[in-house]
């Protein structure tokens, strides 16, 4: 047979700070149990009510032992004679504790960030870098931070460290350098979760910086320097094969008016003669010298 068993204290305090200011506090400690249940036994809930006898009988010094505050970023898990009380964390605010049976542990809800240490990754072409990133996480569940693991801040850093060693060693050097956000998305998924039942969120993973070592910098320099050169030449052939094929059309053009010629002389001429040269070369057409070898 299941034994309810309910004990409710109720304490009320009036202290007057003047004659016209009344200040009441009340106090309202509420114990149930179902004795045969198994959460805290009868000799569990035995030690809780004596706690609570001893809060009644000595109010009002023991409420400074009793009220607890936690800060709006703060939750406090409570643990009554080692058992936690609710499935919901106590806070913001003010609650209320009973000493000799209860203790709680503080969590912050902020959000954190740390840097992941460098780390040597062998890629999958066999290239060894040095990679170091940061993540942003945050306790989304505290009870489950504080019973499941036993340092959630700890355990998290350890395994980003891993986590990043397992996602780049499936990578080779050119996703490494040119795929990095898919990389930071697929390290806060497997982070994500990982640390699901620790109640963890990871927010954001970010790849810092990737170093080479100097011999591969210096290879891939050359190579970077060799494609540019080529790169180069192909271009400088390509505007060659263009002013020919422009310069085969302006002959042809010339060819159909003689005095076409005459006047692209004239304006070679003043070209010449607008930088200031001291020497001119005229030119003669050669079909003027040739009337005159005859002769």
């Amino acid at each position: 047979h299941v034994i309810s068993l309910s004990i409710s204290l109720s304490i009320s305090l009036s202290l007057y700070l003047s004659p016209c200011l009344p200040l009441s506090l009340s106090l309202s400690l509420s114990l149930s149990a179902d004795v045969g249940s198994g959460s805290l036994g009868c000799c569990g809930w035995l030690i809780v009510i004596l706690s609570g006898l001893f809060v009644f009988s000595l109010f009002p010094f023991t409420i400074w032992f009793c009220i607890k505050i936690v800060q709006e970023y703060e939750r406090a898990v409570i643990f009554r004679l080692g058992r936690i009380t609710d499935r919901k964390a106590k806070g913001p605010g003010i609650f209320f504790v009973l000493p000799c049976t209860d203790s709680f542990v503080k969590v912050d809800l902020r959000t954190v960030s740390f840097d992941i240490p460098p780390q040597e990754i062998l890629t999958k072409d066999s290239v060894t870098v040095c990679v170091d990133g940061v993540v942003y996480f945050r306790v989304s569940d505290p009870i489950s931070s504080v019973a499941n693991v036993s340092n959630a801040d700890f355990s998290t850093r350890l395994l980003a460290q891993t986590t990043l060693r397992n996602v780049l060693g499936t990578k080779n050097l050119a996703e490494l350098l040119s795929d990095r956000e898919g990389i930071s998305h697929s390290m806060q998924a497997s982070l994500d979760e990982a640390t699901d039942p620790w109640g963890i969120k990871v927010e954001r993973v970010e790849i810092k910086d990737v170093k080479l070592p100097h011999q591969l910098q210096r290879a891939m320099a050359a190579e970077a320097e060799a494609t540019r050169e080529a790169r180069a030449k192909v271009i400088a052939a390509e505007g060659e094969m263009n002013a020919s094929r422009a310069l085969k059309e302006a002959s042809l053009v010339i060819a159909e008016s003689p005095s076409g010629l005459q006047l692209r002389y004239l304006q070679t001429l003043t070209t010449i003669a607008a930088e200031k040269n001291s020497t001119i070369i005229f030119p003669l057409p050669m079909d003027v010298i040739s009337h005159f070898m005859k002769k």
